[in-house]
């Protein structure tokens, strides 16, 4: 299996088993800690991946294909932000356009803050997840600067496409912008770290001789900061919980843990599920075994008698939130409850709104926001069938017993 992924690297082609193995990775990360030659497999069958798409199109496939995606990423992005944020709100996670120079930033124009934090482009849409991750660093005294959204993309949607021209091209740029921290960069999602970390800095290292930053993910940086975090969760949470797991970025889920068992009142149930992938949406290779994760989960939280499944990454949040209307416990994010004990609070639109399954419906309820921020009216209904509504891998109704 190896040697023919090695000859897919190599030449474009190898055997099925090596082809299933490179599209089916969810980037849990096991074998890279399993390597004994050190080496990242990972990154390997990432590399993969692109040869394969390489071979599978021309090069004027690959762009309009890389084109066509990023588009639906962006207009996804775009639209559903500014269908349940204010115009101050966007201002604060940097996606106010007329306010580019000044918006996202708690310092002053040309101060350096501490750090810059990186959204990356999907979390703006359950954007009430990002700007609980802001007030938390704003109570932990941290200065920065938001970046994120598709003006700082990470290059992934091209590369998958197998357009590494283009690719390399969008992340060098977002990476010359994020190099404004003192201290470094605190990504959130977990997609653009392993892009940034395994391609684009060795990359740019290689070439330029050092790194202009190090990556840190939000729940490793508050790992560094939990002595400061026990005397600001002063609010008791009483809530049986359990935690949605993937251990694809080293330590998150434990630093997870770690916090939520700092919460007063929070009581941590495992439900003996497997931990797999990088993220949920990571999962969509396998889309059967997708679904009967979700499932099992779901059942298990259920027998376990949990008040709230909870997830840390927002393609998580995405996939299973709708699922609150069916099953006897709520779907939350973690920063949801660490909010809800530090006495901060934001309303998860995301969740309301995919709950009602209704897109024109959805599109009524956000009409005074879509007005005041310049939203057609039949583009936010494309993206809530397009990118809310179809973004359900477990269809909801339960299944019978």
């Amino acid at each position: 299996m190896i040697s023919g992924v090695l000859d897919i690297v190599r030449f474009g082609d190898g055997p099925q088993v090596s082809k299933a193995w490179a599209k089916g990775c969810a980037l849990t990360g096991d074998c890279i800690a399993a390597c004994p030659e050190g080496v990242n497999p990972r990154f390997l069958l990432a590399m993969a991946r692109v040869k394969m798409a390489r071979q599978a199109a021309e090069p004027r496939e690959q762009r309009k294909k890389g084109v066509e995606n990023f588009r639906l990423v962006a207009d996804g992005t775009n639209v559903l932000a500014r269908m349940q944020l204010s115009a101050n709100e966007l201002t604060r996670l940097g996606q106010k356009a007329t306010e580019r120079l000044e918006s996202g930033s708690t310092v002053k124009p040309g101060e350096r803050p501490d750090f810059v934090f990186y959204t990356g482009c999907n979390v703006l849409k359950t954007p009430h997840i990002a700007l609980l991750a802001l007030d938390v660093m704003d109570a932990l005294g941290v200065t920065y600067k938001v970046m994120g959204g598709p003006s700082h993309c990470c290059g992934i949607v091209q590369a998958r496409t197998g357009d590494l021209e283009v690719s390399g091209r969008v992340a060098t740029n977002s990476l010359d912008k994020l190099a404004e921290g003192k201290t470094g960069v605190i990504s959130w999602c977990a997609s653009c770290h392993v892009q940034f970390t395994e391609t684009t800095l060795p990359t740019i290292e290689k070439v330029r001789g050092s790194r202009p930053f190090e990556m840190t993910p939000f729940m490793l940086f508050l790992a560094t900061r939990f002595d400061d975090m026990r005397p600001l969760l002063r609010k008791p949470v009483p809530l049986k919980i359990a935690l949605h797991k993937h251990p694809g970025v080293k330590g998150v889920v434990e630093a997870g843990i770690t916090l939520l068992q700092m919460v007063p009142g929070i009581e941590i149930v495992d439900l003996h599920q497997p931990a797999v992938g990088l993220m949920s949406n990571f999962l969509n290779a396998l889309p059967e075994y997708k679904r009967g994760l979700h499932l099992a989960e779901l059942e298990a939280a259920e027998a376990a008698g949990v008040d709230a499944l909870v997830a840390i990454y927002h393609p998580d949040h995405r996939d299973l939130c709708a699922h609150e209307r069916e099953w006897p416990f709520k779907i939350i994010n973690i920063l949801d409850i660490v909010g809800e004990s530090m006495g901060l609070h934001h309303d998860d639109h995301f969740k309301r709104l995919k709950i009602m399954q209704d897109a024109d419906a959805i599109v009524a309820d956000c009409k005074d926001l879509m007005s005041a921020n310049g939203v057609d009216p039949a583009m936010a209904r494309d993206m809530v069938v397009k990118v809310m509504l179809a973004d359900q891998p477990l269809p909801l109704g339960r299944p019978a017993a």
